[in-house]
């Protein structure tokens, strides 16, 4: 760690979409008893994006304030970590930063590894600002969680996006200590380039998720990490929220300690509030646990929060933070709240409708219609590009 403040998460800001489909339309719909997706993986209900929603309407919607409140004249670097690509070569963060206004002299850059790709870019944020603490990195995490309909995936799909800014001398979260990195070769979950809709096999996704938790930790101790007990709070990914309990759960065992629900639920129950009503948001999920752990905790200043980021496929990352006293007047929990309360709640048969909408692939002219009523929309296709407006 580099002398004084140190480096950080300076800033953090979350966009969700227009529209919201509660489980208990999903279960009316499919017959399923309601407590195995409130209980059983415990999910309440899922953001659907509007046809003029994506990515980078996201990404840009949760930037935006970070971009009002700080200016962009030290952002010389924005990183966008996604799993649901829009395009194979050019980076979704390259729209953001024109929607933005952000200045010419900046690097742009996508990064990929299924749910892990926000860590990843959090901590090539950290290198740049060691080198050169005069700079901050924005980083966008943003995601659209698809899967079949009628598939065992279904009730766990989501999308949302987080915002951070890295800097030196952090006003939220101080970034410290060794990580801990585990990676696998497995196929627990994946999407070829032929299809929208992601592969999972829920079961080995399980399994791969807490061998990693383990191999991990395993690491991060032999780094010279903090101890188990010396973390006030963790945040997990979570694919579903009844994952964080089960993974943390097995961290807690392989460290031999209480496993006890109470123990658990302190350690980890706020940071699943805001992906319980959300859904999977995949690159953003660890950091929407983080956005929901410091909106509701009483007062985190001075202590530890693990993370553990975890990528199918597999990749996994434990690291350490430690909260910034004076952090709670630089939240910014009404707005994260109206995000997730301004949602239109659909009707089983208006998310299928949305679900089943695709573009033909002849380049020709495709308007989508005004549904979302954001800053940003995807306008539609035009001559194979991309055409995004700002309001």
């Amino acid at each position: 760690m580099s002398s004084g403040s140190g480096i950080g998460i300076h800033d953090l800001s979350l966009a969700t979409t227009e529209f919201v489909l509660p489980h208990a339309a999903l279960a009316a719909y499919n017959g399923t008893e309601l407590g195995k997706y409130h209980v059983g993986i415990g999910q309440e209900s899922m953001s659907v994006p509007a046809a003029d929603e994506d990515i980078v309407t996201l990404g840009a919607a949760a930037a935006a304030p970070i971009v009002e409140r700080h200016g962009s004249d030290r952002i010389r670097t924005v990183v966008f970590a996604t799993e649901s690509s829009i395009d194979q070569a050019k980076s979704a963060g390259v729209y953001v930063h024109s929607l933005l206004g952000l200045p010419s002299a900046a690097r742009v850059v996508e990064l990929k590894q299924a749910c892990y790709g926000a860590t990843a870019g959090l901590q090539f944020a950290l290198g740049l600002v060691a080198r050169d603490p005069s700079q901050q990195v924005l980083v966008i995490a943003s995601d659209v969680s698809k899967y079949e309909l009628d598939s065992p995936g279904e009730a766990t799909q989501g999308a949302a996006a987080v915002a951070m800014l890295v800097s030196a001398d952090p006003a939220l979260v101080r970034i410290d200590g060794p990580s801990g990195l585990f990676t696998a070769d497995v196929m627990d979950f994946w999407r070829p380039n032929y299809r929208d809709a992601a592969l999972v096999d829920g079961q080995e996704s399980i399994s791969a998720y807490l061998q990693a938790v383990e191999g991990c930790w395993k690491d991060y101790s032999g780094q010279g990490g903090r101890g188990l007990e010396e973390f006030a709070a963790f945040c997990y990914h979570q694919p579903f929220t009844k994952m964080a309990f089960k993974a943390h759960r097995h961290l807690l065992n392989y460290g031999g300690l209480d496993t006890d629900q109470d123990v658990i639920a302190a350690a980890i129950g706020q940071s699943t509030a805001y992906n319980r009503v959300i859904g999977n948001s995949y690159t953003a999920s660890v950091y929407l646990g983080l956005a929901a752990l410091l909106d509701q905790a009483q007062d985190l200043s001075g202590q530890a929060i693990g993370f553990l980021s975890y990528g199918s496929g597999s990749v996994a990352e434990f690291f350490a933070g430690e909260v910034v006293p004076g952090y709670k007047e630089r939240l910014r929990t009404a707005e994260n709240l109206a995000a997730i309360e301004r949602r239109t709640e659909l009707d089983y048969a208006g998310y299928r409708q949305l679900h089943e909408r695709s573009f033909p692939t002849d380049g020709g002219d495709y308007p989508t219609p005004v549904q979302n009523g954001g800053q940003f929309r995807f306008a539609g296709l035009r001559g194979h590009k991309r055409i995004y407006e700002r309001r």
